[in-house]
Parts: C-alpha cells; structure tokens; sequence
C-alpha cells in the first residue's frame, strides 16, 4: 500500500517529495518552529532530515509523511511513522502523529485539521488500533492541539539529551487515543 493522497476543507495532504524540500528548509530555519525540537537548521541538515522523512514511508506500508498545500501552496507537514523507541510500544497496529507548519500559518486550525484527518485515515483506511503523539511538557499549543483532535494525556516520560532545550526539566508527554475511543467519539 503506497501512502495516500488526502484531502480536508482546506489542505490537500500528498506524500511528501523533493518538491517540498525548499517548505522543509523554510520551516526547520525558523527559530520559533523550532523552539521545542532544537536548534535552527542550515539547507545541508534539512536535506539530510529531508531524505529519512522520505525514508519513513518505506517502513510500514501507508505511513510517512505529508506535505500540507492550500491553495497550491506548501504550509506544513504531518506524519504518521511508527514507533521508533521500545517505550512507545509495538510497531503493528499504531502510529506516531506529528505535525509542523510554517509559522505564518499558526493559529488558523490548520495543525488539528490536517491531524483530525490523519487520525480519520490511520483508523478508517489503515486499521489502526492506536495513534499517539509527543511533545515536549512545556509545549501548551502543540498539547491544545493534541486534544483538540481527540487524542488523551497518557503519561509525562522523561529523555536523556546532550543539549537539552529549556524546559527539558519537565519532560515529555505522550497523548494517545485508541480506535475504540475514536469510533466512539465519532458516533457521539
């Protein structure tokens, strides 16, 4: 199963390629989208990051990451990838969400709608049994937005960095939501 082309009221969601590279390098310079992720990153390091996003569409069929156009144009991407680190769980049956957007695009609800829809397919179309999301503790909006899309704290975890970022002191949070609960919520 190749990755998906999705569509919300107002983002059209494709497999992330080369020809979003020039939106990765704008976003991963940014030091505000970066804020909670680390340091700013030059065009060679984005490349680099470029080609293992790319890469984690070849791991579980269905998966990867999403380029976010509206109108046309490139806002953000969202990925579904499977756990990578033995405390997030088993790879079968359930799925990392993760989101970035440009910072010209904050505060427009476009972060929970392209999750909501991401969310909708890795249950519906991918047959999911559980999505979850991390962030750092200290990250209220991206937290707002996890909850907004119907994904529930499950824990705060704590990380081993070699340069941690401030606010590393309080950790990571997980939030989850399990099809069951996403069937439920949707039939409410």
């Amino acid at each position: 199963m190749t990755q998906a082309t999705l569509q919300t009221a107002r983002i059209r969601l494709v497999p992330l390629s080369d020809d979003h590279l020039d939106g990765e390098a704008e976003l991963d310079a940014d030091p505000e989208v970066m804020r909670y992720l680390g340091p700013p990153r030059q065009r060679a390091e984005v490349e680099q990051y470029h080609r293992r996003r790319l890469a984690a569409a070849d791991q579980v069929p269905g998966l990867g990451f999403w380029a976010g156009l509206v109108d046309g144009s490139f806002v953000g991407w969202w990925i579904l990838e499977p756990p990578q680190r033995a405390d997030q769980g088993p790879v079968d049956g359930q799925a990392e969400l993760g989101y970035r957007l440009l910072r010209r695009h904050w505060r427009q609800g476009l972060g929970g709608e392209g999750a909501r829809e991401l969310v909708r397919h890795g249950f519906e179309d991918l047959g999911l049994h559980r999505i979850f999301a991390e962030t750092m503790a200290v990250n209220v909006a991206s937290r707002a937005t996890m909850s907004s899309v119907g994904l529930s704290y499950v824990r705060t975890f704590h990380l081993e960095f070699d340069d941690p970022l401030p606010g590393t002191e309080q950790g990571e949070v997980e939030y989850a939501i399990t099809r069951d609960e996403w069937l439920a919520r949707s039939k409410g």
